[in-house]
């Protein structure tokens, strides 16, 4: 009977440990099947944050780079042509326009007494017209009833032409008077007349301007004279 009880013990345990075995032959499966599924799952769940580098060499990159690039160099190419464009087109009427000569009616001429130089006048042109005009010579001012235009600074005449683009101005001083009272027919008028000379600078052309004074008029006497137009206001002031 021992021997029976011990065969079976030990079969018993034989059987036992062959089932246990086999447990843990399934249960190891199970977990590599497991960590198999299980590792998938999150590997791609994990591709999120890892998807970077994923997707660098994937599909998305590809489309990133070419849709970025797209508009890129399409807004750029857009952007910057029509900038271009609209500056050119902006300049045309000016560059391409004839020039013409500056005078009364596309210009505004305004008249402004001056503290420093003493006793003078500054002229101011102002092209108010759409192209470009040219301020020949010096101004032919005529002062209340005058039947002549003062002489012109010789020294005072510019290396070129003064050229005016619309809403550009051109400058002119008038030398009133000594104002220690050495000149004669020192007298005041109220009233002023400008006009323009052409290429030769023998004539002068268009339409005259006519700014206006202050109310008390200016002394002048015979020693008035002008400048020839200036590009700037530092050098018509110069003299």
């Amino acid at each position: 009977m021992s021997r029976i009880r011990t065969t079976s013990r030990t079969r018993l345990l034989v059987a036992a440990a062959t089932v246990a075995l086999a447990g843990f032959s399934l249960t190891a499966c199970d977990n590599n099947t497991g960590l198999h599924v299980e590792g998938a799952a999150p590997a791609a769940s994990v591709t999120t944050p890892s998807s970077p580098s994923a997707p660098s060499p994937s599909a998305p990159s590809p489309s990133v780079a070419v849709s970025g690039s797209g508009p890129v160099a399409g807004k750029t190419t857009s952007t910057g042509s029509r900038p271009t464009a609209h500056g050119t087109t902006a300049k045309a009427p000016v560059s391409s326009g004839k020039p013409v000569t500056c005078e009364g009616s596309n210009t505004k001429t305004v008249a402004a007494l001056l503290n420093r130089p003493l006793n003078h006048m500054l002229l101011t042109v102002t092209n108010t017209g759409s192209k470009r005009c040219y301020l020949y010579g010096y101004p032919a001012v005529a002062f209340g009833e005058a039947q002549s235009v003062p002489p012109v600074i010789e020294e005072s005449k510019p290396q070129a032409v003064v050229t005016l683009e619309p809403g550009q101005s051109g400058y002119a001083s008038v030398s009133l008077s000594t104002g220690d009272g050495s000149a004669e027919h020192g007298h005041t008028e109220k009233s002023l007349a400008v006009y323009f000379q052409g290429r030769s600078g023998n004539e002068s052309v268009g339409s005259g301007a006519h700014p206006s004074l202050p109310s008390q008029g200016v002394y002048i006497d015979d020693s008035l004279k002008v400048t020839y137009w200036q590009p700037s206001l530092d050098t018509a002031l110069d003299w």
